[in-house]
């Protein structure tokens, strides 16, 4: 489950780290900007659609998520990944869009537990209409999607950072501000909810869920290196 920027050709030694990545961007250097987002686009997609549940939406948390982070990369620390810090900043703007349209947010530093009318009422819900068609991996994808945007609030940012996006349990605790025990106790509790309501479906199309690939990515990297050149909207010092 690797993304393709994983997989691509070594780069050259001073772009292969977090800290030569941030301290070119720092200095204005755009290909280090683009580096930057093709690198984590489809992580910080992932992450913000868990959240608010629309892909339109998780886009432009995502690009103001670039937009703040690339202004304060006087603030990161090379002692932190540098994704780890992205998933930080892009939680931050999801759970802020949720809370101006005045949504009900559930803090991720809150413990939740779940009543058994919780537990029967998402394994009530149908994803897609009739769950029984869903034979190509096409149609098994969608209904991944699916079932993870059912899950729990406080289950579901963390279900997506340890198994689609194979964060370990320190940095997913690291990138929520919450505890590793409370990862490793919501994560228990998604993985068992989505193994009841998908069963061996689970681990045939993770890999391609919630994709953020090709014209998407190229989209994102786009508009925020034009925001970025509009004025002067580089790093502050």
């Amino acid at each position: 489950m690797k993304s393709a920027e994983n997989r691509s050709a070594k780069e050259p030694p001073d772009l292969e780290t977090d800290a030569g990545l941030a301290a070119r961007a720092a200095a204005g250097d755009q290909h280090a900007y683009e580096r930057i987002m093709r690198r984590n686009n489809q992580l910080l997609f992932r992450t913000a659609r868990s959240i608010l549940r629309n892909d339109e939406d998780a886009e432009d948390a995502v690009q103001e998520a670039y937009l703040n982070a690339f202004r304060s990369l006087g603030s990161f620390r090379a002692d932190a990944k540098l994704s780890t810090w992205l998933v930080r900043i892009v939680v931050n703007e999801a759970l802020g869009r949720l809370r101006r349209r005045g949504a009900d947010v559930i803090p991720l530093d809150t413990a939740m537990d779940l009543t058994a009318s919780h537990v029967e009422a998402f394994m009530d819900q149908d994803a897609n209409g009739q769950p029984e068609r869903a034979a190509a991996r096409a149609q098994e994808r969608k209904l991944i999607e699916a079932r993870i945007d059912l899950l729990p609030d406080a289950f579901r940012t963390v279900f997506v950072l340890r198994a689609v996006e194979e964060f370990t349990v320190e940095e997913t605790a690291a990138a929520l501000g919450i505890p590793e025990a409370t990862v490793r106790t919501r994560f228990f509790r998604a993985r068992s909810l989505m193994r009841e309501g998908l069963a061996r479906d689970l681990e045939l199309a993770l890999d391609e869920a919630f994709a953020f690939a090709g014209e998407r990515c190229d989209r994102i990297v786009a508009r925020v290196m034009a925001r970025l050149n509009e004025g002067g909207s580089g790093p502050r010092p």
